[in-house]
């Protein structure tokens, strides 16, 4: 069933790029105005933003570092101020610093903190409010494959940290917003076809034998936003062709 987001309102963080990139455009596609957030990437987030506006949408670039505690909170109220609405969050954003555990300096894990868990905590409260005003409002976190099955990656150990307390607050907050009628879930993808880590013999660790596409990613995510998924909430959503089914078949 496809997802009719006409009338609706989304911000996706991260939306300029990549993965951001294909969820807006999905979401357009699927009816709604999207609001791109971007970081640094302006002249992609306005690029992305001519191509919603040329298939009929209403689209609007905003920049926000999501490393700083007050961005959110602004982040949300410039939506509101361009948009006059917001129905649906999509926290995309994901810093993924590699390498040895130990060589990441604090300062550096603590922004992959800010940006990937602290970020999306501080959004979905800014804009609480404006969802439950919705009467459907939704909250979808990115996560990654594997994730409710911990196995730590020392290459990618903030990043996991930072994911693995976020299904923590989408299952958590889930809880304390579907009264107001807001549904938090997860979406988790495992190896996209642009990955910085995938290997090469792909088909030995994903029993599909192949990458994620965005819109594998998106498809997802429409279907959580569609009434099909409508009664669905706290939930996570793998996305990863297989990838991580096996404690004992994990990546080096």
């Amino acid at each position: 069933m496809t997802a009719d987001l006409t009338g609706r309102v989304a911000l996706v963080t991260g939306a300029a790029r990549r993965t951001g990139r294909g969820l807006a455009l999905a979401l357009a596609r699927a009816g709604a105005d999207v609001v791109v957030h971007y970081g640094r990437s302006q002249r992609e987030a306005e690029q992305v933003v001519a191509q919603i506006v040329a298939d009929g949408r209403r689209a609007w670039a905003i920049a926000a570092d999501l490393a700083r505690p007050d961005a959110a909170e602004a982040l949300v109220e410039a939506t509101l101020a361009a948009a006059g609405r917001l129905d649906i969050l999509v926290n995309n954003v994901g810093n993924y610093p590699l390498g040895d555990p130990l060589g990441l300096e604090p300062d550096a894990f603590r922004a992959t903190l800010e940006t990937n868990l602290t970020a999306p905590y501080a959004l979905i409260r800014s804009a609480r409010a404006a969802l439950a005003a919705s009467g459907q409002g939704h909250v979808i976190n990115l996560g990654y494959a594997g994730v409710e099955h911990l196995v730590a990656n020392t290459r990618a150990m903030a990043y996991q940290v930072s994911k693995a307390g976020l299904l923590v607050l989408t299952r958590s907050l889930a809880q304390a917003l579907g009264p107001q009628g807001v549904r938090v879930n997860m979406v988790s993808p495992g190896h996209l076809d642009y990955s910085v880590d995938i290997p090469d013999d792909i088909g030995a660790h994903v029993p599909l034998a192949r990458p994620a596409q965005v819109a594998d990613i998106a498809g997802a995510v429409l279907f959580l936003l569609s009434t099909a998924g409508g009664y669905i909430t706290g939930a996570n959503i793998d996305v990863a062709g297989g990838y991580r089914l096996s404690l004992a078949d994990t990546l080096e």
